[in-house]
């Protein structure tokens, strides 16, 4: 079974088309180097906001997408409610998954502080928040990838496979 695998870019200007998206190629081409099974990826660009944010969700989660990866709107600035929007839908937070996105990120800046990133499971899809920056989305994937393909085992999702030599997939011994 392809797993599918819905990228997200929130941002007013880039939906505009008034700047580049960065975030969601760069989330991309990252997937494409870690999973090694077949993967179907899917991006789009949507507006900041809660709304826009938790309405796209809802829609990736019924077309069964297994990953969500949401990039932009992380930070503490006024239009930043990326993660707000997921809280609307996310149905199990995993709060561990943005602590260690920020512990691996204090590595590299002290303003990874400031930094929202969250996921949890809405469903049968895993939604992980993420920064903008494609630097930062390549330091907190690689933070946390390690869980995602047993996540994904576990609450029924496809399963994937990675590249041991860019990231071992833990799942626990039988």
């Amino acid at each position: 079974m392809t797993a599918r695998a819905a990228i997200v870019t929130v941002s007013d200007r880039a939906s505009r088309g008034e700047y580049e998206d960065k975030g969601g190629p760069a989330c991309e081409a990252w997937l494409r180097g870690v999973v090694t099974s077949p993967l179907a990826v899917s991006r789009e660009i949507i507006p900041d906001g809660r709304d826009s944010v938790a309405t796209c969700l809802r829609r990736l989660v019924a077309e069964g997408a297994d990953l969500i990866l949401v990039t932009g709107g992380t930070g503490p600035a006024p239009r930043d409610e990326t993660p707000e929007g997921a809280a609307l839908v996310i149905e199990k937070e995993l709060a561990g998954f943005g602590e260690e996105m920020r512990r691996a990120s204090l590595r590299e800046v002290p303003t990874a502080i400031l930094s929202r990133q969250t996921a949890g499971i809405a469903g049968h899809s895993l939604i992980i928040t993420l920064p903008g920056k494609p630097a930062a989305i390549a330091t907190c994937l690689g933070a946390v990838f390690a869980a995602v393909p047993y996540c994904l085992d576990l609450i029924g999702a496809a399963r994937i496979e990675t590249d041991p030599v860019q990231i071992t997939a833990f799942r626990p011994k039988a």
